[in-house]
């Protein structure tokens, strides 16, 4: 397992601001009822797929070849993480999300043969450490259904990341597969076009949502996983929950406990460790 570049932490370090925005964004839309989770899910595809466009298109590059088990497990991810946030606390549905997309990124490299070394197991645990720390306590047991629709989209995102690995063109298939996904979200927005409402707020942050951190934080986020590996690439989005901790007492007025601080320095630490690792493949 190869060290990763300047590069690749840049790329990665942006990517995960842009996933942490994500969930303060539809945080704020469905916490304050200003958008349903539908709805909301049509527009940020719509949008990440309008924006994506238009960039491949000023680029003048081919389209990606189409892949739509990729913009199955986007759509899956998208839906079913706005519809759990509906009955799901923010940390645990961060614990969820984040424990099913460890399991299946994991669950497929040390199947492929990835290994830490001594220093990335280290940080790897040093980092759940820092998420239990941040998450667990005062926790409840969280509605069945919404914990079993969070860990669905946490197996499809990481199912999604793990096809993204070694894509020639990022932006390219990033489009190709909000494309393909356009449909099924459609399907969705009808499925529930009864319960549909959302207000001018709703709509921008949906917006935001699709074609910002979404859309072109996909891009990158394709573009860093080129320099790691599956280990790496599970672990190092341990960082999202406490950046979305962090975003929110700066923007929501949430409170920055000790508790948060010391998640803060562990999970930070602890991925720096798994970035730094020089574990070898084994065959």
């Amino acid at each position: 397992m190869a060290r990763a570049t300047s590069a690749t932490i840049a790329l990665t370090a942006l990517a995960m601001a842009a996933f942490a925005a994500n969930s303060l964004l539809c945080r704020v839309a469905l916490r304050d009822g200003h958008v349903d989770p539908a709805s909301f899910g049509v527009i940020r595809v719509t949008a990440g797929a309008l924006v994506l466009a238009v960039a491949l298109r000023l680029r003048s590059r081919p389209a990606a070849t189409p892949d739509w088990r990729a913009a199955v497990m986007l759509f899956a991810y998208v839906a079913a993480f706005s519809f759990a946030y509906l009955t799901l606390s923010a940390g645990t549905g961060a614990l969820i999300l984040f424990g099913a997309v460890q399991l299946t990124m994991f669950a497929v490299g040390l199947a492929g043969g990835e290994r830490f070394a001594p220093a990335g197991w280290a940080g790897l645990a040093l980092a759940a450490a820092g998420l239990v720390v941040l998450v667990l306590p005062g926790v409840a047991a969280p509605p069945l259904a919404g914990a079993a629709l969070m860990a669905v989209a946490g197996a499809a995102w990481g199912a999604y990341s793990l096809r993204g690995r070694g894509v020639p063109d990022p932006l390219a298939a990033t489009a190709s597969n909000f494309l393909r996904a356009l449909p099924l979200a459609l399907l969705l927005g009808v499925a529930f076009g009864a319960r549909a409402h959302a207000d001018a707020a709703g709509i921008a942050l949906a917006i935001a949502s699709g074609a910002l951190t979404s859309g072109l934080g996909y891009v990158i986020w394709y573009a860093a996983l080129r320099g790691l590996s599956a280990l790496q690439a599970a672990s190092v989005q341990l960082s999202v929950p406490v950046i979305a901790a962090c975003g929110g007492t700066l923007w929501l007025d949430e409170p920055f406990t000790p508790r948060l601080a010391v998640a803060v320095v562990a999970i930070l630490g602890g991925i720096a460790l798994v970035l730094t690792d020089r574990a070898r493949k084994r065959g």
